[in-house]
């Protein structure tokens, strides 16, 4: 039963996107492992950009 744990800063892009993600990840695990797709957990975990540092900064600093 694999887990795919998916971290990013939030964004714009909506519910849509999130399901399409869903979607895919759980495609390639059928495709590459043979996973059924029922047996596929996909979580994704949203970031304030204020909580997520690269290079020193916030990302919210960086994208100023």
């Amino acid at each position: 039963m694999p887990f795919v744990n998916i971290k990013m800063v939030k964004s714009d892009k909506g519910p849509e996107a999130k399901k399409q993600l869903i979607k895919g990840v759980t495609k390639l695990l059928q495709d590459i492992y043979g996973k059924p797709p029922e047996f596929c957990h996909v979580v994704i975990e949203e970031i304030e950009p204020d909580s997520w540092g690269l290079g020193g900064q916030s990302v919210a600093e960086r994208r100023g």
